[in-house]
């Protein structure tokens, strides 16, 4: 069987933002426990065109994103705590995968999704974070029961060399790789036994 393929999806207009570091944590860690991984970071999500829903044509951009979600075992998806909630880069990438709606897997369902903002304060850091969950169940997956959110202002996550410096911080990574990993692991068990059944 394929290794489990996991897409991350944010950051900011930004290279090596917070947020886009976060989800590359959260991809390392499931490549560390044999996840094939995959990054649409913020520079890349700038260039995809605002989503309209009336205009089926799609850039390359666009196309290579939908067609990465459509084969994904599980997403992680990070955003920015903007004003209480997350980003218009984060929103319109999401939107885009209303493409998927017509699939036999229809949007996320039966996908676990890690998610995680850092922002500027802990309330921002909240109500992001239950945006995001809130999109997910809309979409049909399942979040993980351990979201992250890192207060950027109170907390200093990363070393200069870029590793995680925040034992606490690095533990919820991990954890939350294991979430999306054993998921993905026993989804993959369940469909094997139901083919042995047929």
């Amino acid at each position: 069987m394929s290794a489990p393929r996991i897409v991350g999806i944010g950051g900011t207009n930004r290279q090596g933002s917070s947020s886009e570091r976060m989800v590359r944590a959260v991809l390392e860690a499931c490549a560390a426990r044999g996840g094939e991984v995959v990054l649409f970071d913020g520079p890349f999500l700038a260039r995809l065109p605002h989503f309209n829903p009336e205009d089926p044509a799609r850039t390359p951009e666009e196309s290579e994103l939908v067609e990465a979600v459509r084969t994904a075992d599980a997403l992680v998806i990070g955003s920015p705590g903007y004003h209480g909630g997350y980003s218009g880069l984060v929103k319109n990438a999401v939107d885009l995968l209303e493409d998927l709606r017509g699939d036999a897997r229809c949007y996320f369902d039966g996908m676990p999704v890690g998610l995680l903002v850092t922002a500027a304060g802990r309330q921002a850091c909240g109500t992001t974070l239950s945006a995001l969950r809130d999109v997910v169940h809309a979409m049909r997956g399942w979040p993980t029961p351990i979201g992250i959110a890192v207060n950027s202002v109170a907390q200093r996550p990363f070393a200069p060399d870029g590793a995680l410096a925040d034992p606490q911080i690095a533990e919820t990574v991990d954890a939350q790789a294991a979430q999306i990993m054993d998921f993905v692991a026993n989804a993959r068990a369940r469909q094997a036994s139901a083919e042995v059944a047929a």
